[in-house]
């Protein structure tokens, strides 16, 4: 027993199948195939060429789009930001805004300029008033240290002292305390939702 396997041995590692109908391969095909210096490899390389051909075309294309798009939102947000200035300040011209060709470059850098400004404006405006919302929502020390609860716990601790070989004996001072932290909760919920 055991000295026998349960599979038979494989007797080849090439497996034959016969047909029915004959096949026949034309000549010219055959010569095709063995005259082919072409082989596994050369075929991988082919493809992995072919396939990063494929994805540098396709990245040079959605970067051309990004590009565009980029151009076309700045041209929007400088054609807003002119409407804007303009409306806030009509007469505001200064000399360096001149048609002349030197004039232009100083226009498009005082434009730019007062972009930035503007974003410093609008961003300083919201830290400001999320500072106010954390100001109002900022939990203080003040508030955990009740003397309520504070007189609880310590009644609790005491009791607990005097009774460690029997704590259920402090039930009342340990519901005294939870009533105390279920007043402190609710006073804190009703700050922090209003």
């Amino acid at each position: 027993m055991g000295q026998n396997s349960s599979k038979p041995p494989p007797s080849s590692t090439q497996h034959v199948f016969t047909s029915d109908t004959p096949v026949n391969f034309s000549p010219d095909l055959i010569n095709a195939l063995q005259a082919s210096s072409e082989t596994d490899s050369t075929r991988s390389k082919d493809l992995e060429l072919h396939i990063q051909r494929r994805v540098h075309s396709e990245l040079a294309r959605l970067d051309a789009e990004h590009t565009k798009r980029l151009s076309e939102l700045r041209e929007q947000i400088s054609s807003t930001s002119d409407s804007t200035t303009d409306s806030i300040h009509p007469d505001a011209r200064t000399p360096d805004q001149s048609t002349s060709p030197g004039g232009v470059d100083h226009q498009a850098a005082a434009k730019g300029d007062k972009l930035r400004d503007l974003g410093r404006q609008s961003v300083q405006k919201e830290i400001d008033m999320l500072k106010e919302k954390l100001q109002k929502r900022k939990v203080k020390e003040e508030v955990v240290k009740n003397q309520a609860v504070e007189k609880a716990k310590n009644e609790v601790v005491t009791c607990l002292r005097l009774n460690d070989r029997r704590p259920l004996d402090c039930w009342r001072e340990v519901e005294t305390f939870k009533e105390e932290v279920g007043r402190l909760e609710k006073d804190f919920l009703g700050k922090v939702m209003d």
